[in-house]
């Protein structure tokens, strides 16, 4: 048995909903042979997945999105990278260093939120070694296009008078100049990945302003500011790097995590890929699904989401490429069977199936969780 699940937002990481369920399979199969590879599709809960895979924890005390210290952390296994000999890969989530949950109670900074803590972060694996780098994108705070992080490694973002642009997305509009040659010369020998599950251009009606805005507290009016703030942001980039920056603007992931995929598109010469294929990668999964006969894969929300490149969907196309039965378990079920037959799934567990109440349901997920691998057990193992 392959337990590969994403974690129970809320409720469980995916290290627990792996335990958990490994003892409630037990009960019913005493002695069940069963491995565990906790996964995650570049969002929260990205490097705690790389942790539990063996790689090591590394902290550092970076600028958070509003301008106070947080500190961050990253994962890195040193002779990882493919890129460098004796190089290591890192794992990163630009939320750790730039995300929603380092604003105040209730409090969001649409135009002024930056990302300069995610650029000190990146310089942070950099000088731990890392020769290549994935980095997740999602749970922003920021809607700056990436300059934050950009500056944090080395570039300038000057306005009229030669002054650098005050933080966030909103004095992008009062952008003279961009000046990225004196980047970090170490990202040059850097491969970048950008690991997430959304491909929105930078600006318009599907960019980053309008589509994630309202998330991060932006007015119709902060909207507006901040897609022309973006939009003029690109121009003069283009006008700095040539072509590309335009090309970048309009490429999948540009607008994902505040535009900050745009930056790393442009600045970093990143590379965008789904999240959950790089960190089926990163995390050892193929060598794991080689010596499977099962897959039990899952994560809190079993929902429309699911399909479009979250950890379940990506797990199961595997295992079904290499003809193993999947099932789920989840918090809450809202697809329909058809829908899971589709993405590879022949059945869902829902802990709502066993308690309604879903303030109960995320108290009490672990004990729930070993009831419903009971009867996935009785189900399929028996």
């Amino acid at each position: 048995m392959l337990i590969a699940a994403d974690k129970f937002k809320g409720s469980l990481t995916a290290v627990e909903v792996a335990e958990h369920v490994t003892a409630g399979l037990r009960r019913v199969v005493p002695g069940l042979d069963v491995a565990a590879v906790p996964v995650a599709d570049g969002g929260d809960g990205t490097v705690a997945a790389a942790l539990a895979a063996g790689f090591t924890r590394h902290e550092a005390r970076v600028t958070g999105p509003t301008g106070a210290p947080v500190t961050a952390t990253f994962a890195l296994r040193v002779g990882a990278s493919p890129a460098v000999a004796g190089g290591g890969t890192a794992v990163l989530e630009m939320a750790e260093a730039s995300g929603l949950q380092h604003l105040p109670a209730g409090v969001f900074a649409p135009l002024t939120a930056t990302t300069y803590g995610t650029g000190e972060l990146l310089r942070a694996a950099l000088d731990a070694g890392a020769t290549s780098i994935v980095f997740g994108v999602g749970g922003s705070a920021t809607t700056d296009g990436g300059a934050g992080m950009l500056a944090a490694l080395g570039a300038r973002f000057l306005d009229a008078d030669g002054e650098p642009v005050a933080p966030g997305g909103g004095p992008l509009r009062d952008l003279a100049t961009a000046d990225l040659s004196g980047l970090d010369p170490r990202l040059a020998k850097t491969d970048i990945v950008l690991a997430g599950d959304v491909d929105n251009p930078l600006t318009g009606p599907k960019g980053a302003p309008a589509v994630y805005g309202p998330q991060k507290g932006a007015s119709e009016q902060d909207v507006a500011t901040l897609d022309a703030a973006l939009a003029h942001y690109a121009e003069v980039l283009g006008r700095a790097v040539g072509p590309k920056a335009a090309e970048a603007a309009l490429a999948p992931g540009a607008g994902a995590a505040g535009g900050i995929g745009y930056g790393a598109l442009v600045g970093l010469d990143a590379v965008f890929r789904p999240g959950i294929d790089v960190m089926l990668d990163v995390l050892g999964f193929a060598p794991a699904l080689a010596k499977a006969t099962f897959v039990i894969t899952g994560e809190g929300s079993l929902d429309t989401q699911t399909l479009h490149g979250k950890a379940p969907a990506g797990v199961a196309a595997a295992a079904r490429a290499a003809g193993l039965d999947v099932v789920a378990v989840c918090g809450r079920l809202q697809l329909p069977q058809e829908a899971l037959g589709a993405a590879g799934i022949r059945r869902a567990y829902a802990l709502t199936d066993l308690e309604p109440d879903p303030a109960r349901c995320m108290a009490e997920a672990g004990p729930l969780l070993e009831r419903a691998a009971e009867q996935l057990a009785r189900d399929f193992l028996v």
